[in-house]
């Protein structure tokens, strides 16, 4: 996948927004108004997206293409690197545990209006 197709594939998922608000150049995706994937423009290689604490270590182990997520917290968040190490259905599948990591942890009110979207 390249960055476009990554960029589509989230802003279609139910509840999630776009924007940039660290600076011009790291696109953010949000569902209900929470963080769950975020990528720089001009690298253009890699999104960081958030993890059970367990399953990220794992992945690391087994990936060199994912490391501890670059300047987020290294026990929630993995950096993957999107190239033809990693394939397109295990990145959906990361960016669809962000997701509904993220929708779970949601309040009971944000899920119910989640629902009604």
């Amino acid at each position: 996948m390249n960055i476009e197709q990554i960029r589509e594939y989230c802003i279609n998922k139910k509840g999630v927004s776009e924007g940039f608000p660290f600076d011009e150049d790291t696109l953010v995706f949000k569902v209900m108004g929470k963080m769950f994937a975020l990528m720089s423009l001009s690298k253009g290689n890699s999104i960081n997206l958030k993890c059970e604490p367990e399953k990220a270590i794992s992945l690391r182990e087994q990936y060199s293409a994912i490391l501890p997520g670059y300047h987020m917290s290294k026990i929630h968040w993995n950096t993957v690197m999107f190239n033809e190490s990693i394939s397109d259905n295990l990145l959906m599948q990361l960016i669809n545990d962000s997701y509904n990591l993220i929708v779970s942890s949601l309040t009971k009110k944000s899920k119910d209006l989640l629902k009604e979207m």
